[in-house]
């Protein structure tokens, strides 16, 4: 949509131009990011109307990713976002979240990284701290559940190896993948990354149960160990 209406209050836009009746007559997928914001709203605030506290409140806050990892009272300290409007972004984003994860079983399939990413990459984006997760699959690939094993940084000298696969062992499972998130945003694997990666394919093979792939997510991409490194698995 074209902002330079941006001092316009929403009721002064033309009707078709109007964010809520654009979401009915359109399909909530035609409106911006800020355009989506501005129907939880409701309103703006004094020289600025509700497409621009959206897009205010996405900048200030990093994007959608951001608004997920703030809490209630941060997003309270924009000016123009009460209580009440700041409970509903909240929620909606909640909800996002949730919708990601209440895959049917059918998608609940891990056919490349991307996929792993689509599942869990936007809770571990709202960590602030480093968590490690193991994900369990069966000899199709799908999944047969999340464990949440570490919080903090994660190498070698702090991960037991035998908690990544104890779960895994316990439920028959033939495969696992590892993900980890990095707060800084920067998906760029390290050396205890690598070593930590080297030490899981390893006990994989004693084990017989396979690491299929070492995921890092960052704030905007991620990083395939296994595409990285192939040789780890040779």
């Amino acid at each position: 949509m074209n902002q330079k209406s941006s001092h316009l209050r929403i009721s002064d836009l033309r009707e078709e131009n109007r964010p809520r009746e654009r979401l009915i007559s359109e399909g909530a997928q035609a409106l911006s990011d800020g355009e989506l914001l501005a129907v939880l709203l409701g309103s703006g605030v004094s020289g600025k109307n509700a497409i621009d506290l959206g897009n205010q409140i996405l900048k200030e806050l990093g994007g959608f990713t951001g608004i997920h990892r703030a809490d209630v009272a941060n997003i309270q300290k924009i000016p123009g976002v009460g209580l009440a409007k700041a409970a509903r972004i909240k929620a909606a984003v909640e909800l996002g979240n949730r919708l990601a994860k209440d895959n049917p079983e059918e998608q609940l399939i891990i056919r490349s990284p991307e996929d792993v990413v689509k599942l869990v990459g936007l809770e571990l984006r709202g960590k602030e701290q480093e968590e490690l997760w193991v994900l369990w699959l069966n000899v199709r690939n799908h999944v047969l559940g999340i464990d949440r094993l570490y919080r903090g940084s994660q190498d070698t000298s702090t991960v037991r190896i035998g908690e990544v696969f104890a779960r895994a062992i316990r439920n028959s499972a033939y495969a696992i993948i590892v993900v980890h998130n990095h707060p800084s945003g920067d998906s760029s694997e390290s050396p205890e990354d690598v070593n930590l990666t080297r030490a899981v394919v390893e006990a994989g093979k004693l084990l017989d149960v396979h690491l299929l792939d070492h995921i890092i997510i960052g704030q905007k991409d991620y990083t395939s160990i296994k595409k990285n490194h192939p040789s780890l698995w040779a």
